[in-house]
């Protein structure tokens, strides 16, 4: 009985250990609010979040089982949003002459990077792609090609797309040298627009200890084994103890056996 005893407790204590998850990173190097925008997002999803500070950041760490529902989570939500350089960062002086064509090139990718920002902190974008050609003559004698732009936007599927089509249209045409006419020009502008697809979760399964159960279970089939293993306790601890004392009673008679026996030869 010792032993199915300590069996059970072996047991016991490697289902307890088997419900504390490890945890894993899911991003780090993120900043205050990118990681206040992962957690909450998680948090809508039912999937614990834990914000660790770090040296180069903030760490965002969840459960091990959670890690994939976690990633698919904010790949559908867009985040943590990308980090995206402004005029400023692009053109900082660093001691070396560029030639004009990196420095046109620098300037075409820091005005995409720039309307990007500027659309991804609309409501319901989730992500902005802008792609600019700039006016340039091809070749001497020949005409300027006009300047174009195309928009991507990919978005909430509860956002309606002709709320803000316009609004985007006119930013771009604003912002992008030579195309204050190609508002309704769709040969110079184009704005693409695509729902973003919601995660939908799916049953999700769980190890408890060796076995894979539903997650909704898992409280179930944790407590059922508990109980059962108390059961067991209680029932060995009950033979132990009607043992013993079954032993001191044999005992007991044994001892008062010997000493009538001892007074009657007396």
């Amino acid at each position: 009985m010792n032993r199915l005893l300590s069996a059970a407790l072996i047991f016991f204590i490697t289902l307890i250990l088997s419900g504390c998850g490890d945890r894993v990173e899911l991003h780090r190097q993120l900043s205050e609010q990118e990681a206040n925008e992962v957690i909450a997002e998680l948090a809508d999803k039912h999937i614990r979040a834990l914000k660790i500070p770090a040296k180069d950041g903030v760490v965002v760490a969840v459960n091990a089982i959670d890690i994939g529902r976690a990633v698919r989570t904010l790949e559908a939500a867009g985040l943590p949003r990308m980090a995206r350089a402004t005029l400023g960062d692009t053109f900082r002086k660093e001691g070396v002459i560029s030639t004009p064509l990196e420095e046109r090139a620098r300037y075409i990718y820091a005005l995409s990077q720039e309307l990007e920002a500027t659309f991804s902190n609309i409501d319901g974008v989730i992500v902005a792609r802008v792609h600019v050609v700039l006016p340039e003559r091809i070749a001497p004698g020949e005409p300027v090609q006009p300047a174009s732009a195309s928009v991507f936007i990919k978005h909430d599927p509860r956002l309606d797309p002709d709320n803000i089509q316009a609004r985007i249209r006119r930013m771009v045409a604003s912002s992008i040298p030579g195309m204050t006419t190609a508002v309704e020009n769709p040969q110079k502008l184009t704005v693409v627009f695509v729902p973003a697809t919601a995660y939908q979760e799916q049953q999700r399964l769980v190890y408890f200890g060796p076995f894979l159960v539903p997650s909704d279970d898992l409280g179930f089939w944790r407590n059922s084994t508990v109980f059962t293993l108390l059961a067991m306790v209680a029932v060995v601890s009950t033979g132990l103890f009607l043992r013993n004392r079954r032993q001191r009673l044999v005992k007991g008679a044994s001892v008062a056996g010997e000493s009538t026996g001892l007074s009657h030869d007396a």
